[in-house]
């Protein structure tokens, strides 16, 4: 029963290490996006942090359009990136974690 419950731990432990090197990984993972004219131009990380924003000098010049530019390309690119951080996250998870009746939690 023990050694069960030792293995156990140990796996989970195994599989905290995959998420952490997983999210490592995420942080060379590049996301691009950009508006459909091609005025704003943004990169992310897939760990959701911006890494670079190219934006055109015709767009400076209105403050309202730079603004829905913004949170239209911002919210893709984050969208984008979280599909990709929730996938990698959960299939390391899953490939670490111990086969415990009733916990499917990473079907």
């Amino acid at each position: 029963m023990f050694g069960d419950l030792m293995g156990m731990m140990g796996k989970m432990q195994e599989a905290q290490k995959k998420i952490e090197e997983a999210k490592k990984r995420l942080d060379t993972v590049l996301v691009d996006e950009k508006s459909a004219d091609g005025l704003l131009e943004v990169t992310l990380t897939a760990n959701r942090t911006i890494r670079s924003l190219n934006i055109s000098e015709e767009l400076m010049e209105d403050k309202e359009q730079l603004e829905d530019y913004l949170i239209m390309v911002l919210n893709k690119a984050i969208a984008k990136a979280t599909n990709i951080n929730e996938a990698e996250l959960a299939a390391a998870a899953k490939d670490g974690m111990p086969n415990i009746p009733g916990m499917d939690l990473f079907k």
